[in-house]
């Protein structure tokens, strides 16, 4: 626990004194945190995740959300660039279950601090990240992979990429596996850029991606398992533990409004503390849902049984949606109790920024495809009851 609580708190150092000063550049120029990230391998938190006999700091998945919560708080982009780092590391921790994994998670993640993406998305499938058009070619132990992605976050600054494509070039497009892409055997072909409201930091560009390796980077388990009892939930319970970063960043704003206008009043009670008040009640609660929630997901991410079950599916899909939405109400809150101040997109209070960041949040998967989803499973689950 000592080693993991020194982690955070060398996250917190890293934000206040690296990630808090770039952030304002970082989204202006929708670059790359590069300063974050330095700092971030300085200190060996690119490999928390990672088993301490592996060379990493073992650290559960509850704290290295606090972590990314932490760097959200700080600047959205890096968080989630951490974040969604997490996720990859928790698919090769969890299912990476041959020699080439530890040898990479030892090697390259926890000895060299390499910074891993994700390419789940591809063109022509409409955002459905379970079906896949792509598909692996194998031929004497080796690998070859083209997709052709509409997002590769950080995809240029990536160490290595994992992707999902079809098991096989005659396998149906549901029928998945996921593969570790490593440079110098990856290369990515850019198709198109990233200028957007918010996350502008995390450079999702759309990418060709060519991809040799040996037949071993695959993983040994369907990406359907990957996806359901890792990489889904994971996703999840990291992102929105981010915009309650952002959410509390908003909320400290206006709480510190409220306070240098009753400094100006000395016993006299601001108008917009009652809206204070309501704001930080659902703050509360926000808090309350995603610790919650990533205490369960380490309760039962030993029970095959429990990750597989449709209701854990529906709370992990709910959780999402209910983080993004509330993410924007906190905001949205802080805005209307700071009034032009907060509006103004040169104030010092930065909400400007973190309501563009907020507005993302529902679409990082879409949330109408998520709810989607859970009415089939919960139809699903009534008629087998």
């Amino acid at each position: 626990m000592a080693a993991v609580d020194g982690a955070l708190e060398r996250a917190r150092v890293v934000a206040r004194d690296v990630v808090a000063p770039a952030a304002d550049d970082v989204d202006r120029e929708a670059r790359f945190p590069k300063e974050a990230l330095e700092a971030l391998r300085a200190e060996r938190l690119l490999s928390v995740l990672v088993p301490e006999r592996l060379g990493g700091g073992g650290a559960s998945l509850p704290e290295v959300a606090r972590v990314a919560e932490v760097l959200g708080r700080a600047c959205a982009s890096t968080g989630m660039i951490y974040a969604m780092h997490q996720i990859q590391v928790a698919c090769l921790v969890r299912h990476g279950t041959t020699e080439p994994f530890y040898d990479y998670l030892s090697e390259e993640v926890a000895g060299r601090q390499a910074l891993l993406a994700s390419a789940t998305t591809e063109v022509g499938v409409g955002g459905d990240v379970r079906t896949s058009l792509c598909a692996v070619e194998e031929h004497d132990g080796r690998m070859r992979l083209e997709k052709r992605a509409p997002v590769i976050s950080y995809g240029q600054q990536a160490d290595a990429v994992l992707a999902t494509a079809r098991r096989t070039p005659d396998s149906p497009a549901s029928d998945q596996v996921l593969v570790l892409c490593q440079r110098p055997g990856l290369v990515l072909e850019p198709i198109s850029g990233w200028d957007t409201l918010g996350f502008r930091g995390t450079c999702s560009l759309g990418f060709v991606l060519r991809a040799e390796a040996p037949t071993s980077h695959i993983l040994p388990e369907p990406y359907a398992d990957i996806s359901s009892r890792t990489m889904l939930p994971v996703s999840h319970l990291l992102w929105s533990h981010v915009w309650f970063g952002i959410a509390d960043a908003a909320s400290a704003a206006a709480q510190g409004f409220v306070r240098a206008l009753a400094r100006k009043q000395p016993g006299v009670t601001p108008p917009a503390a009652l809206r204070l008040a309501e704001l930080m009640t659902v703050r509360l609660q926000f808090e309350a849902l995603i610790r919650h929630m990533a205490r369960r997901y380490e309760e039962i991410s030993a029970d095959l049984d429990a990750l597989d079950q449709m209701s854990f599916a529906v709370a992990m899909n709910s959780l999402k949606v209910a983080a993004s939405t509330l993410v924007v109400d906190v905001v949205g809150r802080a805005m209307q109790i700071c009034g032009m101040a907060g509006y103004r997109a040169d104030s010092e209070l930065g909400l400007e920024r973190l309501l563009r960041d907020a507005h993302g949040a529902a679409l990082m998967v879409n949330n109408d495809r998520i709810l989607a989803n859970s009415a089939h499973l919960l139809l699903v689950a009534r008629e087998a009851g």
